[in-house]
């Protein structure tokens, strides 16, 4: 795609690598079949080629309005396209600098941007556990809106005690133990039976997805910077890997590398991050064989999981079938929807809170699929996906390891 950028952007960092992402695509347009948002809107501006379109007008000088903000809002960052795309364009960063150069010149109404100052304050803030004790005591009286919001309070479930020599770190994340303790715990208590100890740095928090992706970029940064800060004595004390229990934060921790390039302080330990981190998922095929020895019980083969691969793990990590295939070397019976299981379930961090309506028809066409191959329980491997879909479906929405771990401690899943 020829460019050719403003003055005003083009000796821009961000405008520069704007436009050699831009220069990779060819209109081919394979990316609209697989966009969540075009197909369901069918309006080119809603998919990824119409979007880059926007952008690069942009870029070249044409004013942004309040609806190209509405159609770069629209966008899930999925990546899907990114899967698709012939070209390998970058589109999942290319919407991000989108984004942060139309907020620059398109003011937000005043209820929207209390909303979105909201989100990114009080999701990664202290705060967010006492609200969410207060909204799940009151949880029976919530409108079905908030509710949605809101799980079933969960325990936690106990922590192994062991020290093993096989250390890796792991990130609790900002909602996460608030609202799905156990995953945490699980991920430990699994790690624990292949011998390996999963250690936690106090000062680590949220891994800056939520104020990075609600364009409050540099408040994203000075999250990542933090959690560097807090990983690297355990770094420098020669833990194996950091592992991300929560595919969102994986996928964001895993470009801290890219988006701290052109920090001179911090560029280098965040590269070294970036090379460290790990999605759970990527330690199964070394775990299976200490597992299989320690499993309590045979998993009822009858007993169908389906799972749901987050977006942040197929698309943005690029990670298929190991879930299946791993847990499935169980012994456990894991099934993907045989439709659409490449697309977005609409939970996308923030997305369901901004794009509520778009969210519930993703979600309600993603639990179809699912229920289709009759499961007993329904998995994931991220927090956002697995609210987003319990909200809408009476079987019990999980985390893929929670599954692994009821095996290991002879619950039923």
């Amino acid at each position: 795609m020829q460019t050719q950028l403003s003055p005003e952007y083009e000796q821009r960092a961000d405008g520069q690598a704007a436009e050699a992402i831009l220069r990779k695509c060819v209109h081919c347009g394979f990316c609209t079949a697989t966009c969540p948002t075009y197909q369901l809107l069918g309006d080119e501006l809603d998919g990824p080629r119409g979007r880059i379109y926007l952008i690069k007008q942009v870029l070249e000088g044409a004013e942004p309005t309040r609806k190209t903000q509405l159609h770069l809002d629209r966008c899930l960052t999925c990546r899907n396209c990114e899967t698709t795309c012939p070209s390998g364009v970058d589109y999942g960063h290319l919407v991000d600098i989108g984004r942060k150069i139309v907020d620059e010149k398109v003011a937000r109404p005043a209820s929207e941007n209390a909303v979105r100052w909201l989100l990114k304050e009080g999701l990664p803030s202290p705060l967010f556990g006492p609200a969410m004790k207060l909204g799940q005591l009151m949880r029976p009286l919530l409108p079905s809106s908030l509710k949605n919001k809101v799980p079933a309070p969960q325990a936690a479930g106990h922590l192994p005690t062991a020290t093993h020599a096989r250390q890796v770190l792991l990130l609790t994340g900002c909602v996460q133990p608030a609202m799905m303790p156990n995953i945490h715990t699980a991920t430990a208590r699994v790690l624990d039976a292949a011998g390996i100890q999963g250690v936690v740095a106090p000062q680590a928090g949220c891994c800056g997805a939520v104020k990075f992706h609600l364009n409050d970029q540099e408040g994203g940064k000075a999250q990542m910077r933090a959690n560097i800060d807090a990983w690297w004595p355990f770094i420098e004390g020669g833990v194996e890997a950091i592992v991300m229990n929560a595919s969102g934060c994986g996928v964001t921790v895993k470009e801290y590398g890219h988006i701290l390039a052109d920090d001179l302080a911090y560029a280098e330990r965040a590269a070294r991050v970036s090379a460290l981190t790990r999605d759970l998922s990527e330690l199964l095929p070394a775990l299976v064989p200490a597992l299989r020895q320690k499993l309590k019980h045979a998993p009822d083969a009858s007993r169908v999981i389906a799972f749901h691969p987050p977006c942040t793990l197929q698309h943005g990590q690029q990670l298929k079938g190991g879930v299946e295939q791993h847990l499935s070397a169980l012994g456990f019976t894991v099934q993907v929807a045989k439709n659409e299981a490449h697309l977005c379930c609409g939970s996308a961090g923030t997305y369901s809170v901004l794009q509520p309506d778009i969210a519930y028809t993703l979600r309600d066409r993603k639990l179809g699929h699912l229920d289709e191959l009759k499961p007993s329980v329904i998995a994931s491997a991220n927090i956002g996906c697995i609210t987003h879909l319990q909200s809408g479906t009476a079987t019990p929405v999980r985390h893929w390891v929670e599954v692994l771990d009821d095996a290991l401690s002879d619950r039923a899943s």
